[in-house]
Protein backbone atom coordinates (compact mmCIF):
# COMPACT_ATOMS: atom_id res chain seq x y z
CA UNK A 1 0.00 0.00 0.00
CA UNK A 2 1.36 3.40 -1.00
CA UNK A 3 1.30 5.74 1.98
CA UNK A 4 3.33 8.49 0.35
CA UNK A 5 0.58 11.11 0.80
CA UNK A 6 0.45 10.38 4.51
CA UNK A 7 4.24 10.57 4.83
CA UNK A 8 4.36 13.85 2.88
CA UNK A 9 1.69 15.33 5.16
CA UNK A 10 3.66 14.29 8.25
CA UNK A 11 6.81 15.88 6.79
CA UNK A 12 4.83 19.06 6.04
CA UNK A 13 3.62 19.16 9.65
CA UNK A 14 7.24 19.02 10.80
CA UNK A 15 8.25 21.79 8.40
CA UNK A 16 5.42 23.92 9.77
CA UNK A 17 6.76 23.35 13.29
CA UNK A 18 10.30 24.22 12.18
CA UNK A 19 9.11 27.47 10.59
CA UNK A 20 7.39 28.37 13.87
CA UNK A 21 10.51 27.46 15.90
CA UNK A 22 12.57 29.76 13.68
CA UNK A 23 10.30 32.62 14.73
CA UNK A 24 8.22 32.91 11.55
CA UNK A 25 4.48 32.74 11.08
CA UNK A 26 3.70 29.76 8.82
CA UNK A 27 0.26 31.27 8.13
CA UNK A 28 1.53 34.51 6.65
CA UNK A 29 1.20 35.14 2.93
CA UNK A 30 4.12 33.57 1.12
CA UNK A 31 4.59 30.84 3.73
CA UNK A 32 1.11 29.33 3.80
CA UNK A 33 1.94 26.61 1.28
CA UNK A 34 5.65 26.35 2.12
CA UNK A 35 5.41 23.38 4.52
CA UNK A 36 3.70 21.22 1.88
CA UNK A 37 5.96 22.45 -0.94
CA UNK A 38 9.04 21.74 1.18
CA UNK A 39 7.70 18.31 2.16
CA UNK A 40 7.07 17.35 -1.47
CA UNK A 41 10.52 18.59 -2.45
CA UNK A 42 12.21 16.66 0.37
CA UNK A 43 10.28 13.51 -0.49
CA UNK A 44 11.37 13.87 -4.11
CA UNK A 45 15.06 14.57 -3.44
CA UNK A 46 15.21 11.55 -1.11
CA UNK A 47 13.52 9.16 -3.56
CA UNK A 48 16.63 6.98 -3.54
CA UNK A 49 15.42 5.38 -0.32
CA UNK A 50 12.52 3.94 -2.30
CA UNK A 51 14.62 2.60 -5.20
CA UNK A 52 16.88 -0.42 -5.64
CA UNK A 53 20.15 0.05 -7.54
CA UNK A 54 20.46 -3.65 -8.33
CA UNK A 55 17.01 -3.64 -9.94
CA UNK A 56 17.92 -0.56 -12.00
CA UNK A 57 21.14 -2.14 -13.30
CA UNK A 58 19.56 -5.55 -13.92
CA UNK A 59 17.01 -4.00 -16.31
CA UNK A 60 19.63 -3.37 -18.99
CA UNK A 61 22.48 -5.88 -18.96
CA UNK A 62 23.54 -7.07 -22.40
CA UNK A 63 26.13 -9.52 -23.70
CA UNK A 64 29.40 -7.94 -24.72
CA UNK A 65 32.46 -9.78 -25.99
CA UNK A 66 34.94 -6.88 -25.81
CA UNK A 67 37.30 -6.24 -22.95
CA UNK A 68 38.12 -2.55 -23.14
CA UNK A 69 37.28 0.17 -20.64
CA UNK A 70 33.85 1.75 -20.98
CA UNK A 71 33.45 5.18 -19.37
CA UNK A 72 30.45 7.44 -18.86
CA UNK A 73 31.73 10.86 -17.81
CA UNK A 74 30.26 13.84 -16.05
CA UNK A 75 26.95 12.44 -14.82
CA UNK A 76 25.38 15.40 -13.03
CA UNK A 77 24.00 14.76 -9.53
CA UNK A 78 22.43 16.60 -6.61
CA UNK A 79 22.38 15.27 -3.07
CA UNK A 80 21.89 16.37 0.53
CA UNK A 81 24.66 16.30 3.11
CA UNK A 82 23.56 14.05 5.96
CA UNK A 83 25.34 16.26 8.50
CA UNK A 84 23.57 19.55 7.72
CA UNK A 85 20.85 18.62 5.21
CA UNK A 86 22.32 21.15 2.81
CA UNK A 87 22.89 20.38 -0.88
CA UNK A 88 26.07 19.10 -2.41
CA UNK A 89 26.30 18.61 -6.14
CA UNK A 90 28.70 17.83 -8.92
CA UNK A 91 29.59 15.22 -11.49
CA UNK A 92 30.32 11.53 -11.32
CA UNK A 93 32.21 9.49 -13.90
CA UNK A 94 32.00 5.70 -13.99
CA UNK A 95 34.34 3.37 -15.85
CA UNK A 96 34.25 -0.40 -16.02
CA UNK A 97 35.86 -3.33 -17.78
CA UNK A 98 33.16 -5.71 -19.03
CA UNK A 99 33.41 -9.42 -18.31
CA UNK A 100 30.93 -10.72 -20.88
CA UNK A 101 28.26 -8.15 -20.05
CA UNK A 102 27.69 -4.44 -20.46
CA UNK A 103 25.06 -2.12 -19.03
CA UNK A 104 22.80 0.30 -20.85
CA UNK A 105 24.49 3.68 -20.44
CA UNK A 106 21.43 5.48 -19.06
CA UNK A 107 21.26 2.94 -16.23
CA UNK A 108 24.57 4.22 -14.87
CA UNK A 109 23.02 7.69 -14.55
CA UNK A 110 19.98 6.15 -12.86
CA UNK A 111 22.22 4.31 -10.37
CA UNK A 112 23.87 7.63 -9.52
CA UNK A 113 20.41 9.06 -8.77
CA UNK A 114 19.43 6.10 -6.59
CA UNK A 115 22.31 6.81 -4.21
CA UNK A 116 22.49 10.60 -4.60
CA UNK A 117 18.83 10.99 -3.68
CA UNK A 118 19.42 10.05 -0.07
CA UNK A 119 20.92 11.85 2.89
CA UNK A 120 24.52 11.22 2.02
CA UNK A 121 28.22 11.92 2.30
CA UNK A 122 30.31 12.11 -0.84
CA UNK A 123 32.70 9.35 0.21
CA UNK A 124 29.87 6.85 0.76
CA UNK A 125 28.08 7.95 -2.42
CA UNK A 126 31.19 7.17 -4.47
CA UNK A 127 31.66 3.80 -2.77
CA UNK A 128 28.01 2.75 -3.05
CA UNK A 129 27.96 3.42 -6.78
CA UNK A 130 31.18 1.46 -7.29
CA UNK A 131 29.93 -1.47 -5.20
CA UNK A 132 26.51 -1.60 -6.91
CA UNK A 133 28.01 -1.66 -10.40
CA UNK A 134 30.68 -4.18 -9.36
CA UNK A 135 28.26 -6.55 -7.65
CA UNK A 136 25.41 -6.42 -10.16
CA UNK A 137 27.31 -6.25 -13.44
CA UNK A 138 30.10 -8.65 -12.41
CA UNK A 139 32.59 -6.43 -14.24
CA UNK A 140 36.31 -7.20 -14.15
CA UNK A 141 36.82 -3.79 -12.62
CA UNK A 142 34.92 -0.61 -11.81
CA UNK A 143 36.25 2.88 -11.13
CA UNK A 144 34.19 5.86 -9.95
CA UNK A 145 35.24 9.49 -9.68
CA UNK A 146 33.04 12.04 -7.90
CA UNK A 147 33.78 15.77 -7.84
CA UNK A 148 31.41 17.92 -5.81
CA UNK A 149 30.80 21.28 -4.20
CA UNK A 150 29.24 21.35 -0.75
CA UNK A 151 26.99 24.17 0.42
CA UNK A 152 27.75 23.17 4.01
CA UNK A 153 31.29 24.46 3.31
CA UNK A 154 30.18 27.47 1.26
CA UNK A 155 27.17 28.79 3.23
CA UNK A 156 28.17 28.02 6.81
CA UNK A 157 31.19 26.98 8.84
CA UNK A 158 34.43 27.80 7.01
CA UNK A 159 32.60 29.54 4.12
CA UNK A 160 35.15 28.62 1.44
CA UNK A 161 33.55 29.50 -1.89
CA UNK A 162 36.06 27.95 -4.28
CA UNK A 163 36.47 24.58 -2.59
CA UNK A 164 35.54 21.28 -4.18
CA UNK A 165 36.07 17.69 -3.11
CA UNK A 166 37.13 14.75 -5.28
CA UNK A 167 36.63 11.14 -4.24
CA UNK A 168 37.50 7.90 -6.02
CA UNK A 169 36.63 4.28 -5.49
CA UNK A 170 37.60 1.28 -7.54
CA UNK A 171 37.38 -2.49 -7.52
CA UNK A 172 38.66 -5.57 -9.29
CA UNK A 173 41.34 -4.98 -11.93
CA UNK A 174 41.48 -1.27 -11.12
CA UNK A 175 42.39 -2.10 -7.51
CA UNK A 176 45.06 -4.67 -8.37
CA UNK A 177 46.66 -3.19 -11.51
CA UNK A 178 48.29 0.21 -10.97
CA UNK A 179 48.94 0.82 -14.70
CA UNK A 180 45.32 0.08 -15.59
CA UNK A 181 44.12 2.34 -12.78
CA UNK A 182 46.44 5.11 -13.98
CA UNK A 183 45.11 4.74 -17.55
CA UNK A 184 41.53 4.96 -16.28
CA UNK A 185 42.31 7.99 -14.13
CA UNK A 186 43.85 9.72 -17.15
CA UNK A 187 40.72 8.95 -19.18
CA UNK A 188 38.52 10.34 -16.39
CA UNK A 189 40.25 13.75 -16.49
Amino acid sequence: MDNSKEKIQQIADHYRAIIELLGEDPDREGLEKTPMRAAKAMYSVTSGYREDAEAVISQAIFEYAGSQIIIVKDIEFYSLCEHHILPFFGKISIGYIPDGNMIGLSKLARVVNVFARRLQVQERLTSQICRAVTDTLSARGVIVKCEAEHLCMKMRGVEKQDSSTVTFDYSGSFASDYDLRREALDLLK
